[in-house]
């Protein structure tokens, strides 16, 4: 139950006055400030304003473009990363704001080298490249601030690496089963390096896990309802349902359990159950309407059971 309705209800079934009302709320704590606001309050405005910093430092480079040559815009984008750097050197509590434009201000660099020299380079591996660089800056912050982005960072170049040696550009071909489950591996591989698994060496916490674990479920499953339109490629539907089985199954154990990450890949795979569910429902044509609601039932017990077991994970791991 919400706190706050709870104490409205009872200054109602009471009859409080005003003067009571207001000790029940200062009892309940309404009046006081939120724990650790004066530690988590100034680091989060630290990284708004550095996320903003890099990225209007970006767009005023190319609001700019036509009055810099073309050494004065690497010397401008070099100079910004060597000062965040060196301004993270000589400032440790402003280092993870700090590190954070700098590792924006690589991205700018290395997008307006692959536009200067135009060296035939496909997008994935700006990413490929940017992640390399970042990864020391992420390392040496050891925070989320860095980590999340960074995070984002490869997954944005696995999709395009997928994208990139794909046989279509939107169609799923049967030859790039193997494609989609090498990206997928790969996917998870940089799950398990920001996992609690190497947090002692990384300081990665929970957040960017959970992003690329939602970015991955999001993939997955988006390929394997495209498969259930084609027989031939049908294996990457189970291919993708087992890589989100094999996820949920190393969530839920004690060492990685993680209640925002668990849910979030339970959601996959009861999306993919029941699209598949529902795709062998319309291809039998029976009966539609019982079809469709067998299909309604099964999702409303897989949603049902799926809550029990996340509820009863989280019991179990509540200290």
């Amino acid at each position: 139950m919400d706190l706050r309705l709870a104490v409205y209800q009872l200054a109602q079934t009471h009859q409080l006055d005003t003067h009571q009302t207001r000790q029940l709320h200062e009892l309940a704590g309404f009046e006081q400030e939120p724990a650790r606001l004066a530690y988590w309050l100034p680091r989060g405005v630290a990284v708004l304003g550095a996320a903003l910093l890099g990225l209007g430092l970006i767009c005023w480079v190319a609001a700019n473009w036509a009055d810099f040559g073309r050494s004065g815009r690497f010397a401008l984008l070099q100079g910004i990363v060597v000062l965040a750097c060196l301004g993270a050197f000589a400032a440790p509590k402003a280092r993870s704001p700090l590190l954070l434009i700098a590792m924006l201000a690589i991205g700018g660099l290395f997008a307006f080298f692959g536009q200067t020299y135009q060296t035939g380079a496909d997008p994935w591996q700006l990413f490929a490249v940017w992640a390399a660089l970042a990864l020391p800056l992420c390392l040496v912050a050891r925070s989320d601030v860095l980590w999340t982005p960074w995070m984002l960072i490869i997954a944005t170049g696995i999709t395009l690496w997928i994208q990139a040696h794909a046989h279509r550009s939107w169609l799923i071909d049967p030859e790039d089963l193997d494609l989609y489950m090498a990206g997928w591996a790969a996917w998870l591989l940089a799950c398990a390096f920001v996992s609690p698994l190497l947090a002692r060496w990384t300081g990665a916490g929970l957040w960017p896990l959970r992003l690329g674990l939602m970015l991955l479920m999001i993939s997955i499953v988006g390929a394997a309802i495209s498969a259930l339109f084609s027989s031939a490629i049908g294996m990457l539907y189970w291919g993708g349902l087992a890589v989100l089985l094999v996820a949920a199954v190393v969530l839920q154990t004690r060492r990685l359990f993680d209640v925002f990450g668990l849910s979030a890949v339970t959601l996959g795979i009861n999306i993919v159950l029941v699209a598949g569910l529902g795709s062998r429902m319309v291809d039998t044509r029976d009966d539609p309407i019982a079809g469709m609601a067998f299909t309604a039932l099964t999702a409303a017990l897989l949603l049902a059971a799926s809550v029990k077991f996340i509820l009863w994970r989280t019991r179990q791991e509540a200290p």
